[in-house]
């Protein structure tokens, strides 16, 4: 297994939305692999592909406290179960050290296929539900801090381009 780059913002590689996976094969084991690697060293509970300048449908979790349940989504979709959302303070290793409130829906249904190539269903709320809205939203180039205001993300910006060079290809 290798640890991968983490693209920061605002990077214009972020912003790319990500293809559909066509087969679960060695390549893309690999890669969630790596992924699950550098999501664990990063110390975070989310990772999409897009944010290792992969731009292929994969994401990879793990939102348990013990830090040893890793989920792995692959072409994953999601459905709202109801109109109730809750603001709940985001991250992102892609934007390091800055947090804020992002209202997003308390349960979902996720369907997704696994490392494995197998398809799955699964109801989540809470930190769970919260995770994958916040890391599908990375499969179509959004990021957390699209949901604040022009200025707080602008605000953003300049703070990561001070403190935080951007991730170059090798």
């Amino acid at each position: 297994m290798a640890k991968l780059p983490i693209l920061t913002f605002p990077d214009d590689r972020l912003r790319n939305r990500a293809a559909p996976v066509e087969q679960v094969d060695d390549e893309v084991r690999t890669l969630v692999d790596d992924m699950l690697e550098t999501m664990y060293e990063a110390r975070g509970i989310g990772l999409a592909a897009t944010q290792v300048d992969v731009h292929r449908r994969i994401v990879v979790m793990d939102v348990s406290e013990s830090g040893n349940e890793p989920l792995v989504l692959i072409n994953p979709s999601y459905v709202a179960l109801g109109e109730e959302k809750e603001p709940l303070s985001e991250g992102c290793l892609s934007i390091p050290e800055y947090y804020a409130e992002v209202p997003r829906y308390l349960r979902i249904r996720l369907n997704a296929t696994n490392r494995d190539g197998e398809d799955y269903e699964l109801e989540a709320d809470d930190l769970l539900a919260h995770c994958i809205q916040h890391e599908l939203d990375h499969l179509e180039g959004v990021l957390f801090v699209d949901y604040l205001s022009p200025l707080k993300r602008e605000r953003v910006a300049k703070k990561m381009q001070k403190h935080h060079k951007p991730v170059q290809n090798a």
